[in-house]
């Protein structure tokens, strides 16, 4: 076809001729002429003009269009053109324009969010989290918060230096004069004697007097303002339930505070013992604690809710040596020294320098294994077992009795006896049960006194 515009009517082969169908199913063309034989599907002429049409001016002698010019067949085996739909367009998508657009927008989001940071801290501006208010840092006296700030002015540390080397315990200031009351145990073949308070001052001290049956000692600082004496309470009045507060230096931990209950009174304690002949051996009418005291408590006091002194903490029971779980520390079971028994020993320490103890002026038998306390056959070094016109001679005590009860509360063996008869003082009234050739017997005694270790 010219290119040229088309004046003349419009060639019929657009549709399919006449008579040229072949029974194929529908849509489906004839084969062109020579398609059976392998000839090409590529058709070469075109059919003839219809009638009244010339031919046209380009064909040749026998009318077929020349090899130049091919026209479209809708039935052929394939177009032979395609649409020219122009140069391909090198732009963006719509949804490469949207990635495109977020990506940019997450990337300036997080550089901005860094520069905003980096900026922020560079500035003054300081970032505060919500915070509950300073509130009145006052606590109610009975609390105990409010018994450790009563009591901790007058708490000390101690650190002692001797021949078999140095340890911590912890004392309590008796007086104005200086006068700190602790343990034997801790003071005990000392050579130097540091006292630190809770404000952190340290100073030396030196060491008024000490006694190793009822494991107290009293030493004292010199130069030293503003003491703040602890208020001593009344042992007597302490009942089981009770609450209290320990302070001391568990393991050099100074200041340190625990709470806990008496759990028991009247509890039959020895200790120490580690000499061999019983000089060293403590005999304690202790209260018992669940306030976890450990080593390095010893010394310090026990309070109650007033924020009193009711006791010396002294001992603590831990598990049995063979024990493979045995634990080192507080299992709950601390022992303090009655601050009624205290009191009396540190007078008498301050005064002379040793403390007295009541006696009963008997020797015990200490390999008894039956129920009681039992007198022995002989004293020491073949003397009398009952010594000559003394409290057990005048109250009728005689060898082999086995002593039960004194005043009236069970006596089990010759270590609860003498814990017993020390709670006393000197003087004071007892009334003994004894069991003599069968038959309990009722004696008075009145104690006597001996000096101390």
């Amino acid at each position: 076809m010219a290119d040229r515009q088309q004046t003349d009517p419009a060639p019929q082969w657009w549709s399919r001729p006449e008579g040229t169908a072949d029974g194929r199913s529908g849509g489906v063309p004839a084969p062109r002429p020579g398609a059976e034989d392998g000839a090409p599907a590529v058709q070469d002429a075109v059919p003839a003009s219809p009638e009244g049409v010339p031919p046209s001016p380009d064909a040749g002698p026998d009318g077929a269009a020349p090899a130049r010019e091919v026209r479209y067949d809708p039935w052929g085996g394939q177009p032979l053109q395609v649409v020219d739909r122009g140069r391909e367009r090198r732009g963006f998508r719509l949804w490469q324009v949207a990635a495109l657009s977020a990506g940019t927008a997450l990337l300036a989001g997080g550089i901005g969010g860094y520069v905003g940071v980096l900026a922020e801290r560079q500035s003054g501006t300081r970032l505060e989290l919500p915070q509950a208010a300073v509130a009145d840092k006052g606590r109610a006296p009975g609390s105990v918060a409010g018994i450790a700030a009563t009591a901790l002015p007058g708490v000390v540390t101690l650190h002692v230096r001797g021949e078999k080397g140095s340890g911590t315990g912890t004392g309590f200031v008796l007086d104005e004069q200086g006068h700190i009351l602790t343990n034997n145990h801790v003071v005990a073949d000392s050579k130097e004697i540091a006292v630190t308070f809770s404000t952190g001052e340290s100073v030396t001290a030196e060491l008024v007097g000490r006694d190793s049956g009822y494991d107290l000692a009293v030493v004292k600082v010199s130069g030293v303002r503003g003491l703040r004496p602890l208020s001593l309470g009344n042992s007597e009045n302490v009942q089981v339930g009770d609450p209290v507060v320990a302070i001391g230096a568990p393991f050099d931990l100074s200041n340190t505070v625990t709470s806990g209950i008496i759990s028991a009174t009247g509890r039959p304690v020895t200790a120490g013992g580690d000499k061999g002949d019983g000089s060293d051996i403590s005999y304690v009418d202790a209260l018992q604690t669940d306030a976890p005291i450990n080593p390095g408590n010893s010394g310090g006091p026990l309070l109650d809710a007033k924020a009193h002194v009711v006791g010396i903490n002294s001992a603590i029971r831990g598990a049995d040596k063979d024990d493979p779980t045995r634990q080192g520390g507080s299992i709950g079971l601390g022992f303090a020294i009655p601050i009624n028994q205290g009191k009396r020993v540190a007078e008498e320490l301050i005064r002379t320098g040793r403390a007295t103890h009541p006696v009963i002026g008997v020797t015990l038998d200490m390999d008894y294994t039956g129920d009681g306390a039992r007198v022995g056959d002989k004293g020491e070094d073949g003397k009398p077992s009952v010594v000559s016109d003394g409290p057990g001679a005048r109250a009728g005590i005689k060898a082999g009795d086995v002593i039960t009860k004194v005043d009236g509360q069970r006596v089990r063996g010759g270590d609860e006896l003498i814990i017993k008869i020390r709670a006393h003082r000197p003087g004071d009234p007892l009334t003994l049960t004894v069991l003599r050739e069968g038959r309990e017997r009722t004696l008075q005694v009145v104690l006597g006194s001996a000096n101390g270790s």
